[in-house]
């Protein structure tokens, strides 16, 4: 198992630099409404950040259950876990961007036109009650619960006991380094207290699927803070492994920038003044 500190291994130090510097800039934005939309409004810089981060998660799970399973040839719970996750991800990813309609420009069946809060074809959106949406009435409030259990909760649990992280493991699960997460929870804390914008919301999703894409890989491809077989097992190619996907990293911030200039934030902002809410 790959003993680096996670303060000193390129992975989640990258990743939380690039979550210091998108709320930098939405600080630094907070004043020109006009860019600070550009970061968030819908097929903006955050939200294709989301996309990406959740599809290169989604196929970091899908790899590393077919790593398990070459290993053992076996179903048990790892392996059930990583493949239930990765599906479950990749929803997430499909969602975010609403299954490509915007950027195939397919029209919206009309099931979805009236009962989905942003027009959109989408589940996430679809209407409950008369403001509410299952995003905002019930998925914000799981994800808010095992946010908190994942990241802070159990960490501190395991500080103390460490059959509790054996026990997490056992079901083909991590727990992420204790002082990332403290970083990746103050963060979302910030962007709600410091960003006055209907659509602050979508920093806290970004900065936690950076936060999931960096750890999901630094435990079961590195081992950092995983007590089972990592995929890289020797030091020099987890080291190799580790520093190419930091760059990775970066490349997708990037990529998340120039999707946004092409395919839709400012035409998206031409035809919804308000940025597409909800």
């Amino acid at each position: 198992m790959v003993q680096n500190k996670w303060y000193i291994h390129p992975v989640i130090a990258v990743a939380v630099l690039i979550n210091v510097f998108v709320m930098g800039l939405a600080i630094a934005w907070s004043g020109d409404q006009a860019a600070l939309w550009r970061l968030l409004v819908e097929d903006g810089i955050v939200e294709w950040m989301q996309f990406l981060c959740f599809a290169v998660t989604s196929g970091l799970l899908a790899f590393a259950a077919v790593e398990h399973w070459q290993r053992g040839r076996r179903v048990d719970l790892v392996l059930l876990a990583l493949a239930g996750l990765a599906g479950i991800v990749a929803l997430a990813a499909l969602e975010e961007i609403s299954w490509f309609q915007r950027i195939l420009n397919i029209a919206t069946p009309e099931y979805f036109a009236h009962n989905n809060r942003q027009g959109e074809t989408n589940l996430h959106n679809l209407a409950i009650g008369e403001k509410g949406s299952i995003h905002k009435t019930i998925l914000l409030k799981i994800i808010a619960i095992v946010g908190l259990t994942h990241n802070i909760v159990l960490p501190l649990l395991a500080r103390k006991r460490p059959a509790i992280r054996d026990f997490v493991e056992k079901f083909g699960l991590y727990l992420p380094p204790l002082s990332a997460s403290v970083i990746y929870i103050v963060l979302v804390a910030i962007s709600h207290l410091v960003i006055d914008h209907p659509r602050k919301g979508e920093l806290g999703e970004m900065f936690g699927a950076v936060h999931y894409l960096a750890t999901v890989f630094a435990a079961y491809f590195l081992g950092i803070g995983y007590g089972k077989r990592p995929v890289f097992e020797t030091p020099a190619d987890a080291r190799r492994a580790g520093t190419l996907f930091a760059m990775l990293l970066v490349f997708l911030l990037m990529t998340a920038w120039l999707l946004s200039a092409g395919a839709g934030a400012g035409s998206y902002l031409q035809v919804h003044p308000d940025g597409g809410k909800g």
